[in-house]
C-alpha cells in the first residue's frame, strides 16, 4: 500500500500496522536496511514492515516458494501458534517417517496445508511443547529451553507428551514415558517424627479437624501430647509411646496399636472400633468420661494387652478379643463385655457391677477379690 510519511518513526508504524492490520515493531528499506530515523526515509523508497522477525527478501522469497517440489531438503516455515519454526522437510519426515508431521510435509500439498500471508504453514499447537519436539526431530535427544524445566515439573513433561502423541512421534513417546516415572519422587514410608507431627500440630488452627487418616507414626514418641479429637483410622501407631497423652474423642478405629505403650493416657470418648492393640500397655488409663460418653472398643483385638488399673466405666468391648490380657483392679462397671473373650483373662480385682458378659468367654479367666459378686445373669458361657 502506498502511505504518506509523515511525523516520526512511531507514527509512521502505527498508520501501518492500522491500514496493513498487524503489529508493526520494524521498519527495512528494499535492500533489508533497518530504518531507525524517519529521515533515512527516501520518496521513491519502498518500505517492509514487520512483526519483528527478521528481513526476508519478497522476490527471493517468492522464488524459493516456486520451486517448492517434494524435495526432502526444502527449507520452510511453520507458524505454530503463532510462533514461527523455520525447519526442513528432511526434519519432519526422516526421524518418524510414520507420524503426522512426517505424512503433512512428506509431498507438496498432500494433506491441503494451509499458508498464514507469509507462507508460513499454519499448525494450531502450543509453541511452548512443540519446541522440544522439532529439537528431538533435529537432534533425536529430548532438547529444551529454560522457559521448559522439564526435570522439575511433570506438567511439563506431560505437555510434551500430549503434543508427542498428537504428532505421532513414537519414539520420543517412548523417551518421555520413562522420563515422566523417573521424575516422581521416591515414596516415603519412613514414620513420622515427634518434631515433624508437633510442627504440624502448632500450625493447625486448634478449631480445624486434624485428619492423619494412614499414617506412620510407628515408633514415634507422642507421650503427653494433646491429641484431642484427631483422626488417626487406620494410622500405623505400632510402639509408639503415648502415655500420658490426651486421646479425648480420638478416632483410632482399625488403628495398627500393636505394642504401643499408653499408660495414664486420656481415652475419653475414644474409637478404637476393629483397631489392633496386640501387646500393648494400657496401664491406668481413663476411658470414662463424665458428661456419658462412652469409649467404643467393639471389636478391638487386644490379646496380651495390660490395661491394669484402668478407668473403663461403660465401655463397649463387645466382641472384642481381650485373650491372655491383664485386666486387674480395671473398673469395668456396666461395660459392655458381650462376645468378648476373656480366655485366660486376669480380671482379679475389677469392678464388674452391671457389666454385660453374656455370650462371653471366660475360661480360665481369673475373678479374685472382685469388688462386687459377679451374678450368673451377666455371663450364660
Amino acid at each position: 500500500q502506498v502511505v504518506a510519511v509523515y511525523g516520526t518513526l512511531s507514527d509512521l508504524l502505527s498508520v501501518a500496522s492500522n491500514k496493513l492490520g498487524i503489529k508493526a515493531t520494524s521498519v527495512y528499506n528494499g535492500k533489508g536496511g533497518l530504518i531507525d530515523d524517519i529521515a533515512l526515509i527516501r520518496d521513491d523508497d519502498v518500505l517492509f514492515v514487520c512483526e519483528g522477525e527478521p528481513f526476508i527478501d519478497p522476490q527471493t522469497d517468492g522464488r524459493a516458494q516456486e520451486e517448492l517440489t517434494g524435495s526432502h531438503t526444502d527449507w520452510l516455515t511453520l507458524n505454530v501458534g503463532g510462533r514461527y519454526f523455520t525447519t526442513t522437510r528432511s526434519t519432519l519426515v526422516n526421524k518418524e517417517p510414520d507420524s503426522m508431521l512426517a505424512h503433512m510435509f512428506k509431498d507438496k500439498d498432500a494433506w491441503g496445508n494451509k499458508q498464514d500471508p507469509r507462507g508460513a504453514f499454519l499448525i494450531d499447537r502450543s509453541p511452548e511443547y512443540f519446541e522440544p519436539i522439532l529439537n528431538y526431530l533435529r537432534h533425536g535427544q529430548l532438547i529444551v529451553n529454560d522457559g521448559i524445566n522439564l526435570l522439575g515439573s511433570t506438567a511439563c513433561f506431560v505437555g510434551v507428551l500430549e503434543e508427542a502423541r498428537f504428532f505421532g512421534i513414537d519414539s520420543l513417546i517412548e523417551h518421555l514415558e520413562v522420563a515422566i516415572k523417573n521424575s516422581q519422587p521416591a515414596e516415603d514410608h519412613s514414620p513420622i517424627s515427634r518434631k515433624e507431627f508437633v510442627r504440624f500440630l502448632l500450625a493447625t488452627p486448634t478449631k480445624s479437624e486434624l485428619r492423619c487418616q494412614g499414617l506412620n507414626f510407628s515408633g514415634a514418641d507422642l507421650s503427653r501430647l494433646d491429641l484431642r479429637y484427631i483422626n488417626f483410622k487406620m494410622a500405623n501407631l505400632s510402639r509408639c509411646n503415648l502415655a500420658h497423652a490426651n486421646l479425648c474423642c480420638a478416632n483410632l478405629e482399625r488403628a495398627d496399636l500393636s505394642g504401643s505403650v499408653l499408660d495414664c493416657a486420656n481415652l475419653q470418648g475414644v474409637k478404637m472400633l476393629c483397631s489392633n492393640a496386640e501387646g500393648a500397655s494400657l496401664k491406668g488409663c481413663n476411658f470414662e468420661d463424665p458428661s456419658g460418653l462412652k469409649a467404643n472398643l467393639e471389636g478391638k483385638f487386644l490379646p496380651g494387652v495390660d490395661m491394669e488399673g484402668s478407668q473403663m466405666t461403660g465401655i463397649n468391648l463387645r466382641v472384642a478379643t481381650l485373650k491372655n490380657a491383664k485386666l486387674k483392679n480395671c473398673n469395668l462397671r456396666g461395660a459392655t463385655l458381650a462376645g468378648t473373650d476373656l480366655e485366660n483373662c486376669d480380671l482379679s480385682g475389677c469392678d464388674l457391677q452391671e457389666a454385660n458378659l453374656r455370650g462371653s468367654n471366660v475360661k480360665g479367666a481369673i475373678f479374685e477379690e472382685m469388688l462386687t459378686p459377679l451374678h450368673m445373669s451377666q455371663s450364660v458361657r
